[in-house]
């Protein structure tokens, strides 16, 4: 099969080499999918997982990308709950070959069912950007209607979800972002924008939530905004400076079946819109993930026509 391979840590994506490699085999409770969409995160090659295994042993070559949309092929020993032919989408795991490839194998717990109406492209965008702004707000942030949230990056591929869901559940969200982000920061839910290279980010005055997808002095100076009982969640690991009298929450994304249900169905219903920047092919991908010139929403590599 076709696969996006990673050998050296430190040319980033420039170093990302399409190869052939053997197919994967499904192990206990794995399946495997033919995978029609993919997508990828930038920083994950700056992740140790995706370099060395779980013991801190060498893994490469690797397959990079964690999020997937494809169609079930065969099922391994003592799988359940999926069945071969059916339309998947979900979230890999952090230490094993990635989504960059024709085929996955993939451990069934961490998929669940594409509906027939939902395109492999857009299943794709969702997982990591859908699941990482439903657990920030709702599993660490116990976001409540009539809070105010800020959130950094509205423009992006999680920001733009962690706006719209924030919004949906009655929340006053406040995004930041450069200047050129915001209208589609308003346009993805934010009822005020913040240039963080123009404004002052101390005006905001204090919220109940933080949500940081930036870090550093951002970071820091975002925990002084948060009110008596708020949240400061950080996807970027723990935060340098925590609220004087509130939580500091970081968090790594995780898979879930009924999260990604309830993802996908407000997709369908139009409660949630998917930030798609640029779709490519698995022959044209390590050139997408090199641009020249900056490209906001998410970059999908689609594998199959």
């Amino acid at each position: 099969m076709k696969a996006i391979l990673v050998t050296d840590q430190a040319a980033g994506t420039a170093g990302m080499k399409l190869m052939e490699r053997p197919e994967p085999k499904a192990a206990i409770n794995d399946v495997i999918v033919r995978v029609h969409a993919s997508g990828f995160v930038p920083t994950e090659l700056t992740w140790p997982s995706t370099w060395a295994d779980r013991l801190g042993r060498d893994r490469t070559p690797s397959i990079p990308g964690h999020e997937l949309a494809g169609v079930v092929t065969a099922l391994g020993y003592g799988t359940t709950g999926l069945s071969v032919g059916q339309r998947v989408f979900g979230l890999a795991d952090w230490y094993r070959d990635g989504t960059l490839a024709e085929y996955l194998a993939i451990e069934a717990r961490n998929l669940a069912p594409l509906p027939g109406d939902v395109d492999f492209t857009v299943g794709a965008s969702l997982p990591i950007s859908g699941l990482t702004a439903w657990q920030g707000l709702f599993d660490h942030g116990r976001l409540r209607a009539g809070q105010s949230v800020l959130v950094h990056g509205a423009a992006g591929a999680v920001g733009s979800a962690v706006a719209q869901l924030a919004r949906e559940f009655g929340a006053y969200v406040i995004g930041t972002g450069r200047t050129a982000d915001s209208q589609k920061a308003r346009d993805f839910g934010a009822h005020e924008f913040v240039d963080l290279g123009k404004d002052t980010l101390e005006d905001v005055g204090p919220v109940d939530l933080v949500f940081d997808l930036i870090g550093g002095d951002i970071g820091k100076r975002s925990a002084r905004l948060v009110r008596a009982g708020g949240t400061l969640v950080s996807i970027v690991g723990p935060a340098e400076a925590r609220p004087i009298d509130g939580l500091a929450v970081d968090f790594v994304v995780e898979a879930d079946r009924a999260q990604l249900g309830e993802i996908v169905q407000r997709v369908r219903d139009g409660r949630l819109r998917t930030n798609i920047g640029t779709v490519a092919t698995l022959d044209d991908a390590v050139a997408a993930f090199n641009p020249t010139e900056r490209h906001t929403g998410k970059t999908i590599i689609r594998v199959r026509p």
